[in-house]
């Protein structure tokens, strides 16, 4: 992608307010330095400085060249080791943002144009695609929450792929535990240890339910997460496919409502 259209002030407002909170301000001098801008604002405030010199800088140069590499240099996976859920997070908003500039930032650190949304009410709309697919289905508010800015551009594929996250992250949450995928799903309903119990676990009815609930979620992980599974993503159907992996992600959200995490045992990890 080789020039930017300027950003509507507006919204670099709105980009200028989010990426304060990302950087300390000699953290900002130096990203300011390696994006050849200068900090014209005269301001204290991060955000200020951001939006003062960025827009500065947009209008001398008659395009929004640097206010892209700025987000760039902010959005640096690098300056997130360790911390990939704020990353993911920060992303999902600033691409809520971008799409009213016919922006995606995509999770590799590039811009990729999307078809524009005109209004704000559009950009809520283009939220609400699969709402037709979704009829007769009650879906749990976990599942968009984790996948909305993908929703907005249209990019199914990585909206099942996030909404898998979310799930993850809040079996993480409920367990108390670090680990990922089917290391995490079998530590969390151990049968015989468990950190989340859909039942007391005292008949062997009870304990095949708690079982099977952890195969279907270990099945749901491995399905979308597994790295194959980016590879056939243009035999997916859009729309349908998406909407029936989400109803099953919304499903899992559903039965871990009706589950109570268990406090370790005592001398036990």
């Amino acid at each position: 992608m080789s020039a930017f259209p300027c950003f509507n002030e507006t919204r670099l407002e709105q980009i200028a307010r989010m990426l304060g909170e990302e950087v300390t301000g000699s953290e900002l001098n130096r990203i300011f330095e390696r994006c050849g801008v200068e900090d014209t604002s005269r301001e204290s405030t991060k955000w200020r400085r951001i939006y003062h010199s960025l827009a500065d800088r947009q209008r001398r140069d008659a395009c929004g060249n640097h206010v892209a590499r700025f987000i760039r240099e902010v959005m640096d996976p690098s300056r997130y080791m360790g911390r990939s859920g704020d990353h993911d997070e920060l992303r999902r908003n600033l691409n809520a943002i971008l799409v009213l500039e016919g922006l995606e930032f995509t999770a590799k650190g590039e811009f990729r144009r999307v078809a524009a949304a005109r209004t704000v009410s559009e950009a809520e709309q283009k939220a609400q695609v699969l709402t037709a697919k979704f009829q007769g289905r009650k879906m749990h508010p976990e599942v968009l929450r984790f996948c909305r800015a993908e929703l907005l551009v249209d990019n199914y594929f990585h909206a099942v792929f996030e909404a898998v996250k979310g799930l993850m992250q809040r079996v993480r949450e409920m367990s108390g535990l670090q680990e990922d995928g089917a290391a995490l799903i079998d530590k969390a309903f151990s049968s015989s240890n468990p950190r989340i119990a859909f039942n007391t676990l005292q008949t062997e009815t009870e304990r095949m339910e708690q079982t099977g609930f952890s195969m279907l979620l270990k099945g749901c992980f491995q399905a979308i997460r597994n790295p194959r599974a980016h590879e056939p993503k243009i035999l997916w159907k859009g729309e349908d496919d998406a909407a029936d992996y989400l109803t099953l992600i919304s499903l899992l959200h559903r039965k871990l409502d009706e589950a109570a995490p268990v406090p370790p045992a005592s001398g036990k990890p």
